[in-house]
């Protein structure tokens, strides 16, 4: 007989958030999962990616997977962030569509959303006017994904829904100094500090507001709203609790053990947005969905890290992590013109 449990695809299981979902595969018995990273599935490849889902009998797809990075690779790069991003978009729907897919959640992000929108950032400010400019390519993308699964919700009735992730961090981050986040750069410099060599230094005041989840309560958030949520609206997933980068700074020397006078803040650097934030009112009307305290979260990532560094040392993701191309690349194939001939 046939099994009546639903087949899974997470894409982008690499990332922090990917990486969560297989440590929760067994508590979701009515699903098969399958996991594929760009190795297994070249996402902007519209063929490969119809006979992906096809031979591994795809029922559903959460697709996480994305082209991003720091605010270096972000700014020489936006063609191949905004092409790639949106190709992967496209592909995806379009794919599961043709195959009669169930369901697809695809990810936006919370950079999306309009430099000057207020806070905390509802999911009608999308389009309300231009994101930061250091972030145009990757944010566009992504607002993308609003109309586009509007428009194939309309005309080919897929069940297609979009969720707003905010502030992740946890095991399996990147921890690259150039392009990983502000709390993996600060769990990894931590973890990393020794006695004698000084002071670990904090960019800016301290003083942002930062919104924070752990990756595994998001990946729940995310199964949560693939089991029960149905609407075309957006919907923002993210904890919305905010904490300043001084007090993280200072919980994460406490955890390591490292002297809170060791920890001193440069304030010649640039210290960013002062607030940013989102507001996830409807996701928690809907499921009642709690999310963890902060500081379990960062012990739970911390002792991970440091385990990683006494016993696997190269686990921990430290380089780039984009792959950037190089002007003179061999053109991307889109997906094919000849739509009729697929459906």
């Amino acid at each position: 007989m046939a099994s009546a449990r639903k087949r899974l695809l997470v894409t982008g299981v690499t990332g922090v958030l990917g990486s969560a979902f297989p440590g929760l595969a067994a508590s979701y018995p009515a699903y098969e999962f399958v996991f594929a990273e760009r190795r297994d599935l070249d996402l902007t490849e519209f063929p490969r990616v119809v006979d992906f889902l096809r031979r591994e009998r795809i029922d559903r797809i959460v697709h996480l997977a994305a082209l991003s990075g720091g605010i270096e690779f972000t700014l020489k790069y936006p063609a191949q962030i905004l092409r790639d991003n949106i190709l992967m978009t496209l592909n995806v729907l379009e794919a599961a569509r043709f195959l009669k897919l169930d369901k697809v959640v695809l990810t936006l992000s919370s950079g999306m959303y309009p430099e000057n929108a207020p806070q905390p950032y509802r999911e009608e400010s999308i389009h309300a006017g231009e994101p930061h400019g250091s972030n145009y390519a990757y944010a566009f993308a992504k607002r993308m994904i609003e109309p586009a699964i509007k428009a194939y919700r309309v005309q080919y009735g897929l069940n297609a829904i979009g969720l707003v992730p905010s502030g992740i961090f946890g095991e399996n981050d990147n921890y690259n100094v150039a392009d990983g986040t502000w709390i993996a750069g600060l769990i990894r410099r931590f973890c990393e500090y020794k006695p004698g060599d000084g002071n670990v230094v904090v960019w800016g005041d301290g003083s942002p507001l930062r919104e924070l989840t752990y990756s595994v309560d998001m990946a729940k958030a995310y199964m949560w709203c693939l089991d029960n949520y149905e609407d075309a609206q957006v919907l923002n997933v993210g904890s919305t609790q905010e904490y300043t980068i001084k007090d993280v700074a200072l919980t994460i020397a406490d955890i390591v053990g490292v002297d809170r006078a060791r920890v001193s803040f440069d304030t010649s650097k640039s210290r960013g947005m002062h607030r940013r934030v989102t507001d996830n009112s409807r996701f928690i009307k809907l499921s009642g969905f709690t999310f963890s305290p902060l500081r379990p979260c960062l012990e739970r990532t911390i002792a991970w890290y440091r385990d990683k560094l006494a016993s696997d040392r190269a686990a921990i993701r430290t380089g780039p992590r984009v792959r950037a191309e190089a002007p003179e690349a061999t053109p991307k194939a889109m997906p094919s013109g000849k739509r009729d001939s697929i459906g």
